[in-house]
């Protein structure tokens, strides 16, 4: 099974470890990751313009089949991450978050994602992640992995396609 996947990690600048950390997790499990959005891998020494900037995430959105947000401790403050998450909400993405390991306890969702994400998973719950990238359903959970009630009820629909 060809277990490549291209995904849309949205993060913190600051959390750029842990969207290298998160890729070498995923290939520790046979993934080949192809992530869209801008870390360090893709650093430019000028920076582009905001118009640049939004048409770029807009694009690595569209082109990703799974977006996923890293919660940090100052993840909530960043609003290119609310940007991102809006995009992938209006583009019809599933919307997985994952706390980073060591932010238990202290870490406030952005607004957000509060408002259009969907599943929040622990950062030790790979094979939840997994199946998140799978397509599979997944559980609410809080930062240390163990189950939580959703923040808002999402009811998804499904439409059949008529050939």
């Amino acid at each position: 099974m060809n277990k490549t996947r291209n995904i849309f990690i949205s993060h913190h600048g600051k959390d750029d470890r842990h969207v290298q950390g998160l890729k070498d997790r995923l290939t520790d499990q046979g993934y080949t990751i192809r992530n869209s959005s801008v870390d360090s891998t893709k650093h430019t020494d000028v920076r582009p313009s905001d118009k640049q900037i939004a048409r770029t995430l807009k694009d690595g959105i569209s082109w990703a089949g799974t977006f996923i947000c890293l919660i940090g401790r100052e993840t909530h403050s960043r609003p290119w991450v609310d940007y991102e998450i809006k995009q992938a909400y209006l583009q019809g993405k599933t919307i997985v978050g994952i706390y980073l390991h060591g932010c238990k306890d202290d870490v406030n969702l952005p607004e957000s994602f509060k408002r259009y994400g969907g599943a929040v998973l622990g950062w030790n719950s790979i094979d939840k992640v997994c199946d998140a990238i799978d397509g599979k359903p997944i559980p609410v959970e809080n930062p240390d992995s163990k189950p939580r009630p959703p923040v808002n009820t999402v009811i998804r629909v499904k439409c059949n396609k008529k050939r």
